[in-house]
């Protein structure tokens, strides 16, 4: 385990308990030595996992399409600050730099990200830790879907196993440190 892709929202209007989990979550990162891995956002919940990471004295590699540094969304004191043509290949990007992923709270976007990086996982193309950070109930409802969409055999059970849920930052990186890699072989369960 080199490298973790953190997955979060990059508003400012949310409630403060989700800042003080990301920065704590960065700085558990960087204690533990891993490289962060992230959109390189200058704002919200990835800004402060980027700098809890920073200041404790983690490296940081942002990755972010073009269109978003010309709007100046992007943190300038990062480690590393990998600039991509799509938004395609940013996530392509962040998931081929990194041996796990924890998704914090967040909107579409994270969502997007999450859920695809399931369905990469489930295709055996991504075969890294997912965790699912679900500080406060956040992802209660989600995890619900998820979970009846296993119960109703639009996913087989074992796909439940695709992702791991934490409620605190120090769970988050025990499980990725934990789980298991999902054995490739598994793409032959990803129809039902």
């Amino acid at each position: 385990m080199n490298s973790v892709c953190v997955y979060c929202a990059s508003s400012t209007q949310i409630d403060e308990k989700y800042f003080r989990a990301a920065e704590e979550l960065g700085r558990l990162i960087a204690q533990k030595g891993l490289r962060l891995i992230t959109g390189a956002g200058n704002q919200g919940l990835m800004n402060a996992v980027e700098e809890g990471a920073l200041a404790t004295g983690g490296k940081v590699t942002g990755i972010i399409p073009t269109f978003m540094m010309e709007e100046g969304w992007h943190h300038t004191g990062l480690t590393e600050l990998i600039e991509t043509r799509t938004i395609h290949e940013r996530k392509e990007m962040m998931a081929k730099l990194s041996d796990g992923v924890i998704a914090l709270p967040g909107g579409c976007g994270t969502l997007e990200e999450l859920l695809e990086i399931i369905t990469w996982k489930q295709l055996g193309l991504y075969l890294n830790p997912i965790i699912i950070l679900n500080i406060d109930g956040y992802y209660d409802h989600l995890l619900a879907q998820l979970r009846q969409a296993i119960d109703e055999d639009f996913m087989r059970d074992i796909h439940g196993d695709i992702w791991k849920v934490a409620t605190t930052p120090d769970e988050a990186i025990d499980l990725l440190f934990t789980t298991p890699a999902w054995n490739g072989r598994m793409r032959g369960y990803a129809a039902i």
